[in-house]
C-alpha cells in the first residue's frame, strides 16, 4: 500500500516553518507568490525560494482597514497574515495581473512593505494577442533585472537555462502523477495528493525534484484495487479544503482530475529546451492552460475541461468557488451550459474561505454523486 512521504504532509501543514528554515540554512531570500502565473523560474535561477502564498487560516484581522467587504478570503487572509506579521520569512512578493481584487492588494501590499521587494507581472489578458509574445520575453526580463537590481544578484541565461531544465522535471513529474491517478483511482489519496500540490509550491525545487522520482518510482510498483464507484474533476481556484476530497471519497467517488490555480493548472505546460530560453519560458506562461482572468478564445476553457473531462472518463465535475471570486463566477454559467450539452453533470460549491469545514460540503457533494 502506497505510503506518503512525511515531508510532503509535514511542509504542507507549515510551509511557513519549512520558508523559515530553508532561508536560515542558505541565508537567501524568500520570495512570496500568489498566482501561478508569477514566474518562479526566475527566483529560483537567482538563488531565491518562490512560496506560493494561500492564507495561514489564522483569520483576517485587520483587513478591513484596508479591503472592501466583497473581497474574496484569499485576498482578505494573505493581506491579514502580512499586516500581523505572520509573513516576516518573506523578503519580497510578486503578484501577477490577474482579478481587480488581487490587484488591488498589491497596490495595499507595496505601501505596507517598503522595506521587501516588490513587483507587478504583469501578463497581458488575451494571451494569443499579437505581440503577446515579444511583451512577454520583454516583461520577464524586465522582472528579472528588478529582482537582480535589489538582491544584487544576476539572472544570466546559463542560471535560466539549468532552472528551466529542473522545472521541467518537476512539472512532468506532476503530469506523470496525474496521469497514475486518473488511470488509477485510489492510488494516492486525495488527501495525500492535496499535500504534495502544496508542498510542491513550497519546496526546495532541487528536493521537490528529487522526491517527486521517488514518489512515482513507488507508485510505479504499485496496484489499485478496481474502483467501481463515481470519477470526479474539481474545478475553480485555490483549494486548501482536504474535506473536499474525503467527502468525495466516503461517498465512493475518486477526483481522476482537476482544473485548480493550486493543480494542474501549476503543473501545466511544458518550457522548449531548444529554443532561446527567454522566448521558450514566456511562450510556457502564455500558452499554458489558462485561468478565467486570461482569454486564450471563446470556447478555450470549456473546450479543455470537457476534453480532460473525457479523457479522464469523469461521470461529472463539481465547481469549487471561493465567495466573491468574480472572474470564477462570470465563468460558471458558459462552463455549466457547455458541460451539460456535453452531458456532463456538475455542481458549483461556493466556499467562504479555502479550508471550509466539512459542514458546508458534505450533504451537496454526497446528493450529487449519488445522482450519478
Amino acid at each position: 500500500m502506497f505510503q506518503l512521504d512525511p515531508l510532503f504532509s509535514r511542509i504542507a501543514a507549515d510551509p511557513l516553518a519549512y520558508a523559515r528554515q530553508w532561508k536560515a540554512d542558505t541565508g537567501c531570500p524568500v520570495i512570496g507568490t500568489l498566482c501561478s502565473y508569477a514566474p518562479e523560474e526566475i527566483i529560483a535561477a537567482a538563488g531565491g525560494l518562490p512560496l506560493r502564498l494561500l492564507t495561514t487560516g489564522a483569520g483576517d484581522q485587520g483587513a478591513d482597514a484596508h479591503l472592501q467587504a466583497y473581497s474574496c478570503s484569499l485576498v482578505r487572509g494573505a493581506l491579514s497574515d502580512w499586516l500581523q506579521g505572520r509573513l516576516a520569512a518573506l523578503d519580497g512578493t510578486v503578484f501577477a495581473h490577474t482579478c481587480d481584487s488581487m490587484q488591488r492588494l498589491s497596490d495595499i501590499w507595496r505601501l505596507a512593505s517598503r522595506d521587501r521587494f516588490h513587483a507587478d507581472v504583469l501578463w497581458p489578458a488575451t494571451v494569443t494577442a499579437p505581440g503577446a509574445e515579444a511583451y512577454g520575453v520583454e516583461l520577464l526580463k524586465d522582472f528579472a533585472a528588478a529582482y537582480g537590481r535589489y538582491f544584487n544578484t544576476d539572472v544570466d541565461d546559463s542560471a535560466l537555462t539549468s532552472t528551466v531544465r529542473l522545472y521541467n522535471r518537476i512539472r512532468g513529474r506532476l503530469r506523470q502523477l496525474y496521469a497514475l491517478r486518473r488511470e488509477r483511482p485510489g492510488l494516492v489519496p486525495g488527501r495525500d495528493w492535496l499535500a504534495v500540490m502544496r508542498a510542491a509550491m513550497v519546496m526546495d525545487r532541487q528536493a521537490l525534484a528529487e522526491a517527486l522520482d521517488a514518489m512515482a518510482a513507488a507508485l510505479a510498483e504499485q496496484s489499485a484495487p478496481a474502483f467501481e464507484g463515481k470519477r470526479l474533476v474539481l474545478a475553480g481556484g485555490v483549494c486548501e479544503a482536504p474535506a473536499i476530497y474525503e467527502i468525495i471519497e466516503g461517498a465512493g467517488g475518486e477526483v481522476v482530475w482537476d482544473d485548480l490555480c493550486t493543480g494542474w493548472r501549476y503543473a501545466a505546460g511544458q518550457i522548449e529546451e531548444t529554443e532561446e530560453v527567454w522566448t521558450a519560458l514566456a511562450r510556457r506562461y502564455l500558452r499554458r492552460s489558462v485561468c478565467p482572468a486570461k482569454h486564450a478564445g471563446l470556447t478555450s476553457r470549456a473546450d479543455e475541461l470537457i476534453a480532460a473531462a473525457r479523457q479522464a472518463q469523469a461521470d461529472g465535475v463539481i465547481f469549487l468557488y471561493l465567495k466573491f471570486c468574480d472572474p470564477h463566477l462570470f465563468d460558471y454559467p458558459y462552463l455549466k451550459q457547455r458541460l451539460g450539452d456535453a452531458g456532463l453533470p456538475c455542481l458549483m460549491v461556493e466556499l467562504e474561505e479555502p479550508r471550509a469545514a466539512a459542514g458546508q460540503l458534505r450533504t451537496r457533494c454526497e446528493a450529487f454523486i449519488e445522482m450519478l
